[in-house]
């Protein structure tokens, strides 16, 4: 057992319990059930997706003039902090028991944080065993955190006394290193304020430009970008048997590599199967963490189908799960980037070729639609602009991240990609949803060189270069216009999309220069 201090004392503290112990627990509690894979599976409760209108950054004289306030980046009084910091700590110091888990955010440990994390739940401790990086053993005794997240589900405010929104809170605090959750089983709270954390504090204080994408690396050392909200695609997309996995999700950008934020993978599974996705099927096993799902009825057989509880079903793990990964979770600058948009309008071409202006036209108008699921009060997907694939998440003006991202790409000369992953043959609940199939073949001929053997012609509007043929993929899929039984509607449609970018654009045009606001799309 580490020897330090801990700030919550009084039950019993179950400190850097092993992976069968938080099982046994979890069960022995009633908290959860195993499946036939050996997974753990539990329900996160009330909440099964984030609440960004709940998240707070303490204004204080770290923050005050730093963070990019407004939109989901909301102020809170130290005071309310401090309130309900002690308020968490006693109820925690009420329980029976509780949890303790030390680990390390970023693989490169030039930019490493220790984090210590105490929660009330056994299956929490389990995440974040899953989520973050381990501790080698003999680390253990000298481990000191830098950040402490205290979480408490069962803890609710009261919104009038404690001046929040909600009974349920995720607050972040720059000047106490601290992170105080309540009101939320969902795990995705956890990760995502780490997340917010190291999206201040990289590029802030190091120039590393921090990504809300997934990473992988080829046999000839050529790092792969996915860039993308929660559904776009990006665990899946980047889980190739071909390519080794260095993350799913969070990464950073320094001067000398590509690294990996986390230790494992958070994967969507609605519609999971073996056949589309075998790596991610297959890393649901022992120690593997399922959220919200469901069970064929009298097995205990995991129904990837059911979205009864949420169509936001998850299932976290270790990053060993998966067979084919870097290790360590770092590699070389990327020579491709990829924007994954889940287009709910059905216009945008499945791949299409961006110029560097484009890139950040794109990269800072981040255009996509929410997926059900993914946030509270989500049912069906929403078109919508996340600036830099991320917005909920950053703490700091999108011309940051965005002009370190041009930096890099112009330093490494990096092919960009925009990935349609959405809807093409019209708009959703009239068109389909790309082929996976479609998507992994496009985007592979993109990696191995082979586009830059054909002929690309302009996409209307747009004005983005798509391929003309893609070997093994229709042709006429790779211009929109073509997949429309009713071309008069894609027209309008594709006119009401470009309005809409337009639009979103003008809040960003005072901080981008002339030739990035020529890449806009252009309407006669």
């Amino acid at each position: 057992m580490n020897t330090n201090t801990y700030i919550i004392d009084q039950p019993i503290i179950h400190y850097q319990e092993n992976i069968e112990k938080l099982i046994d627990q979890t069960i022995s509690l009633g908290l959860g059930a195993l499946s036939d894979t050996g997974a753990l599976c539990v329900s996160t409760g009330k909440f099964t997706g984030r609440s960004p209108e709940n998240k707070y950054f303490v204004k204080d004289d770290i923050t005050a003039k730093t963070i990019d306030w407004g939109g989901f980046n909301h102020p809170i009084a130290e005071s309310v902090f401090t309130s309900l910091r002690e308020k968490i700590k006693n109820h925690l110091n009420q329980q029976k028991e509780i949890w303790i888990r030390d680990v390390f955010a970023c693989a490169d440990p030039q930019y490493q944080i220790s984090l210590r994390v105490y929660t009330e739940l056994p299956w929490a401790a389990l995440f974040v065993n899953n989520m973050f990086i381990e501790l080698p053993a003999n680390d253990l005794n000298s481990f000191k955190a830098e950040w402490t997240i205290l979480h408490a589900p069962s803890f609710l405010a009261n919104p009038i006394i404690d001046q929040t929104n909600a009974s349920n809170f995720a607050i972040i605090s720059f000047s106490h290193k601290e992170i105080i959750i309540g009101g939320s089983g969902y795990t995705g709270e956890i990760k995502k304020g780490v997340f917010s954390i190291l999206n201040y504090l990289l590029p802030h204080n190091h120039q590393v430009l921090s990504m809300h994408c997934s990473a992988n690396l080829g046999k000839d050392d050529d790092t792969a970008l996915f860039f993308g909200l929660s559904g776009t695609g990006k665990t899946t997309l980047s889980a190739d048997p071909l390519r080794k996995l260095i993350g799913d999700d969070e990464h950073g950008w320094s001067d000398h590599a590509v690294f990996n934020f986390e230790g494992g993978c958070y994967a969507k599974t609605i519609k999971l199967n073996k056949e589309n996705e075998p790596d991610i099927f297959g890393a649901i096993k022992k120690g593997a963490l399922l959220e919200n799902i469901q069970f064929f009825p009298n097995t205990n057989q995991v129904n990837y189908d059911d979205a009864s509880i949420t169509e936001n079903t998850r299932v976290s793990y270790p990053i060993h799960h998966i067979h084919n990964i870097a290790i360590p979770s770092v590699a070389t600058a990327p020579k491709n980037i990829f924007f994954l948009t889940c287009d709910a309008y059905g216009v945008l071409p499945p791949i299409s070729k961006l110029s560097n202006e484009q890139a950040m036209y794109q990269f800072i108008s981040g255009y996509t639609a929410k997926i059900a699921g993914t946030e509270e009060g989500i049912k069906t997907p929403k078109a919508t602009f996340s600036a830099c694939f991320g917005a909920p998440f950053l703490p700091l003006h999108p011309n940051v991240y965005a002009n370190l991202l041009g930096e890099k790409m112009k330093a490494h000369h990096c092919n960009v990609w925009l990935i349609n992953t959405g809807w093409t043959g019209g708009p959703y609940g009239v068109g389909n949803r790309m082929s996976l199939k479609d998507t992994r073949a496009m985007i592979q001929a993109a990696l191995d060189g082979s586009l830059n053997k054909i002929a690309f012609e302009n996409f209307e509007v747009f004005n983005v270069q798509v391929p003309i043929a893609i070997a093994g993929v229709d042709s006429n899929i790779l211009q929109p216009k073509n997949t429309w039984k009713d071309h008069s509607l894609y027209n309008k449609a594709i006119k009401d999309l470009a309005q809409l970018f337009i639009h979103n654009f003008q809040q960003f045009e005072a901080g981008v220069s002339e030739n990035i606001k020529a890449a806009a799309p252009v309407l006669k």
